[in-house]
């Protein structure tokens, strides 16, 4: 078997939930029909085991067979040899069935989200994305390590109907009837159990992604008063998913009973008609007993041909969500035919800011949203009329600009790994770093760590304060060293005394680079080489921050309120 995962996970089929499931399904069907096999011949060689013994019984007791009896009984014994060494292979190909899924639907997930980029927290809530990561894989691989159960409980069934039907007709016929009518009966409960499992689980992602917001704005919701009113919504969504739950829970309560209550009244009635038959000497006291150990064989394909029906469509659930992530299309994506441009000045006309190259701009604006927009215009995270070196940012490709333009904001995340990673994806080396971390004035973060670049980051970098965090993600902008680097508000939580060395450091760390800076902090905007004050989403002034004290007085108000407050 392949190591897992593969290198490429491939292109899937995304048409619907069970053209994905089909598709899985043919990227590892070397294994799969060998699990089927492997399936069949476990639950045949069980089946055969009843006809078996009774064949033994006989032998030895009706025939007064010896070597009959030892004939039989060494069939028996290979018939174990051989449920023993097909059970163990069925698993392990089973078990590579369900992690090939696994990995293989995770591997998309991620290389969708990579390809959509910004688009995805648009689209889905963190609460779906999450249960797509979670619940959701597991179900699909479930659905493909039951397929060879369930084929091989079926042969088996279909093993025993002829068996009996060659040993009495009626006893056969038993099996051929009621065996479809308990299926119809199990599938009867399949259709509400898939559409209340659907409810569940948009609701569970709905949910999923209000306690995500309810952790992340606890601080603020208790500054405003509105944590118990949050907390109030989100204690009557999280009894709305209670009572969803529940509601499933009894579909599958109803389905767990059938599985054992249906192969329990089959056994019983079996057992009961056999017995009438063996005291009409309609047949011996060997069938008698095989036919016992039929009825009770039975119990187990059956339990595993209602459970494949669970898992199926549990999985074809799960798979239709997964899909319709994979059908996301990014807001932005290349044209057709890209251009190039040259490094020059990079104009946003809506807002009618002009960016020098090589130049430290800052984007000091009245309300902050608005020099935030005209970063994800420059960025190209936002439909807008940019162009860099009057080439239009839509005529490029995406990668391109992305490479050329780095848009680092305060909603950018750590994450887990060593730290030398995090600062340094590609591989700069250690000079880099230190000089960014020296930029951002965060040399002394990394040396607070007792392994120093080598330390393991936690999620999200939960172990640094909210400053530590923007310092760090500072320095890893620093060392891409792009072309052209938009901050956001890149000290907005840093003291002062920290904020005034990163302003000095800032532009000697990108000297001969474009820099533009979106920030009302007077200590950065006093070490920028122009200033662009913005009202109303337009560029109303232009010049140097002491330039513009003397000469605006709304800019004043704007820049020194929050010492002000």
């Amino acid at each position: 078997m392949r190591p897992l995962p593969v290198g490429d996970p491939g292109n899937p089929d995304v048409r619907s939930a069970t053209r994905y499931l089909l598709w899985l399904a043919a990227r590892t069907w070397p294994s799969l029909l060998a699990a089927i096999g492997f399936a069949t011949l476990w639950m045949v060689s069980q089946a055969l085991i009843p006809a078996t013994v009774g064949r033994a019984i006989d032998a030895g007791l009706s025939a007064r067979d010896p070597d009959g009896l030892l004939r039989w009984g060494a069939v028996l014994f290979g018939l174990g040899l051989v449920t023993g060494a097909s059970g163990i292979l069925r698993h392990r190909m089973a078990a590579f069935n369900y992690l090939s899924a696994i990995y293989r639907t995770v591997q998309l997930t991620v290389q969708q989200a990579n390809r959509i980029g910004a688009t995805l927290p648009k689209r889905l809530s963190t609460g779906e994305v999450v249960s797509i990561g979670t619940s959701d894989i597991n179900h699909i691989g479930g659905a493909l390590d039951i397929t060879a159960r369930g084929t091989g409980s079926l042969v088996a069934v279909i093993t025993v109907g002829v068996i009996l039907l060659t040993t009495s007709v009626p006893l056969g016929l038993v099996v051929v009837v009621g065996v479809p009518v308990m299926m119809l009966i199990a599938g009867a409960l399949i259709k509400p159990l898939q559409r209340r499992q659907q409810v569940y689980r948009d609701q569970e992602g709905k949910l999923t992604t209000r306690a995500g917001d309810l952790v992340a704005g606890l601080r603020v919701l208790r500054g405003v008063g509105g944590e118990s009113t949050f907390a109030g919504r989100y204690r009557a969504e999280s009894q709305d998913l209670r009572s969803a739950g529940v509601r499933v829970a009894r579909i599958e309560a109803l389905l767990a009973a059938a599985e054992i209550l249906l192969p329990g009244m089959f056994l019983v009635l079996v057992t009961w008609l056999g017995a009438r038959f063996a005291l009409r000497g309609e047949i011996s006291a060997g069938e008698l007993v095989a036919l016992y150990g039929y009825a009770a064989f039975l119990v187990s394909p059956l339990r595993q041909l209602t459970e494949a029906i669970d898992r199926l469509t549990r999985g074809h659930v799960a798979a239709r969500r997964v899909v319709r992530m994979f059908t996301l299309v990014p807001e932005f994506t290349s044209p057709a035919a890209p251009v190039t441009a040259p490094r020059g000045p990079l104009v946003d006309a809506e807002s009618g800011l002009t960016v020098q190259p090589g130049r430290l701009t800052a984007i000091a604006a009245r309300e902050p949203a608005d020099a935030a927009a005209i970063a994800d215009r420059l960025g190209r995270f936002a439909d807008g009329p940019v162009t860099l070196s009057g080439v239009p940012l839509a005529d490029l490709d995406l990668a391109e600009v992305r490479q050329r333009i780095l848009l680092a904001d305060n909603d950018a995340r750590l994450f887990a790994g060593p730290l030398r990673d995090e600062l340094d994806p590609v591989g700069k080396g250690d000079r880099h770093v230190a000089d960014a971390l020296d930029a951002a004035s965060a040399a002394d973060v990394v040396d607070a760590l007792p392994d120093g670049l080598d330390a393991l980051v936690a999620e999200r970098g939960r172990e640094f304060s909210g400053g530590q965090q923007q310092r760090l993600r500072l320095a890893r902008a620093l060392v891409a060293d792009p072309e052209a680097l938009v901050l956001v508000e890149p000290t907005s939580a840093v003291d002062a005394h920290t904020e005034a060395r990163i302003a000095a450091r800032l532009g000697a760390a990108r000297a001969g680079r474009t820099t533009v800076v979106c920030t009302t902090s007077p200590l950065v905007l006093d070490q920028a080489d122009e200033v662009a004050f913005v009202a109303d989403g337009r560029v109303v002034a232009a010049g140097t921050h002491r330039d513009l004290l003397r000469r605006r007085p709304d800019y004043a108000a704007a820049v020194t309120r929050e010492e002000d407050e």
